[in-house]
């Protein structure tokens, strides 16, 4: 490849707003795509269809002076809340209709496609409720901690707030995370596959603190339950181990509150482990000796194995990666040349220690580069450079953690857990770009 003039790649919008108008796809911006000797920014490869009227061709600037370099911008703080740019206005939550009998128990995904970095806005976080989103009151809302400790508690928002604090960097991911890929590929786009995901900057008061503020008993005590103050008075199990290691009764996320769909005004965080635990609108935890076998624990979020027998309480969200681009459902718009490949990896035993990445379906595998941060439970960004000859290619990403753990393929994870399940999908994912640069969700 010449250094001096790279031939980049650009990448297509998906159809049916799988992806966003604004075409983002993760190449590099600069490259030799030159129009009238002048080399233009590639990182907005807008579809003619949706540029506004009126908007000029980029041939005719610069030199040319585009309209909105010639009038008075709007004001200052004309959002007293911050938007994003109209451009941007497909890049959104979905939800897949019919997948969950009322609109009150169902999941909103967050677009991974569209995203850079780690961090999930707090506006693009997945949504996954069981009986709608409270509207909660925090100066009447309470927290309550009791059982196994020497002191009930019984904590108001400004209590929490004045208590020792931390922030810190993790995802969450729902335990049904990939489950529509059990059997066969079945939905399109990296936001249908992977997008009960994200990862936030969450701040609260360590369960620690209020444990040790409580008096627990460190003899008896083994689990505790967590209760949601919504209608469905959604129940957890959480063992100690976990609570008196990183576990955050939190109340922020990204630097503001929590949003309502997030747990307004407290929520639990659970790091590394499946998103159900992570109870929103938290108002309860009692300390016990021993699982308390709710609900949700018994009827739904236990394996379904092969021999017929049910896997309970399998918290950890194991190893698992997934490119987001080039992703299902896009186009590359050049038959062939530069692309960047890049996409999430995370563990819920630790951190990311390398991710390897194929274009053949596995059969050569190279490592990519991790952006740093690279922390422990939280999502990592990697990437890599690919050269692609027009001819069909199957890309892969294979992540290894901090465990030594090795993210494995659907066959081997079929071959333990058969095809019944629905939680902990954590096989690689192929994406099959054809001759004509589209991308396809395909199995190998």
């Amino acid at each position: 490849m010449d250094q001096q003039d790279p031939k980049r790649g650009r990448v297509l919008p998906a159809p049916e707003n799988f992806l966003d108008p604004a075409g983002k796809s993760r190449r590099r911006a600069l490259g030799g795509l030159l129009t009238g000797g002048a080399a233009l920014l590639a990182a907005n490869s807008l579809r003619a269809a949706e540029v506004p009227a009126g908007t000029p061709a980029p041939t005719r600037f610069p030199p040319g002076v585009p309209p909105w370099s010639q009038t008075l911008g709007k004001p200052v703080g004309a959002n007293p809340y911050g938007v994003p740019a109209t451009f941007e206005g497909n890049i959104i939550r979905r939800s897949s209709p019919g997948l969950t009998t009322t609109t009150q128990s169902s999941v909103a995904f967050t677009p991974l496609q569209n995203l850079f970095g780690i961090i999930t806005p707090n506006g693009l976080h997945f949504e996954r409720n069981h009986n709608g989103r409270p509207d909660i009151d925090p100066y009447q809302h309470r927290l309550l901690l009791h059982g196994l400790v020497r002191e009930p508690k019984l904590y108001t928002m400004e209590d929490l707030l004045r208590l020792p604090s931390v922030s810190r960097i993790h995802f969450v991911e729902c335990g049904a995370n990939s489950a529509m890929e059990w059997a066969n590929p079945s939905v399109p786009t990296v936001q249908y596959t992977h997008g009960m995901l994200g990862c936030s900057e969450w701040t609260g008061v360590l369960l620690s603190t209020l444990l040790e503020d409580a008096g627990f008993d460190e003899k008896k005590a083994k689990y505790l339950l967590a209760e949601g103050a919504d209608a469905a008075g959604l129940t957890r199990t959480i063992p100690i181990g976990f609570a008196l290691d990183d576990v955050i009764v939190a109340y922020g996320q990204n630097g503001e509150m929590l949003r309502p769909e997030q747990g307004y005004p407290l929520r639990l965080l659970v790091p590394g482990v499946q998103g159900i635990s992570n109870v929103k609108w938290l108002r309860r935890i009692k300390v016990g000796d021993q699982p308390f076998n709710t609900r949700e624990e018994t009827l739904q979020y236990s394996d379904l194995m092969p021999d017929g027998s049910s896997r309970q309480y399998t918290w950890i969200q194991e190893a698992k990666s997934v490119i987001t681009s080039p992703s299902g459902g896009q186009q590359l718009l050049d038959k062939g040349g530069y692309f960047e490949i890049t996409g999430l990896a995370w563990s819920g035993r630790g951190h990311i220690k390398r991710v390897d990445i194929s274009t053949d379906g596995g059969k050569n595998w190279r490592a990519a580069k991790l952006q740093t941060p690279v922390l422990e439970k939280a999502l990592t960004r990697f990437r890599a450079d690919w050269t692609w000859d027009g001819s069909p290619a199957l890309l892969q990403s294979r992540c290894i953690d901090s465990t030594g753990y090795v993210q494995p393929k659907m066959r081997q994870l079929r071959e333990v857990r058969g095809t019944a399940s629905i939680y902990h999908n954590n096989a690689i994912q192929t994406w099959l770009v054809d001759a004509e640069g589209k991308v396809h969700n395909v199995e190998v």
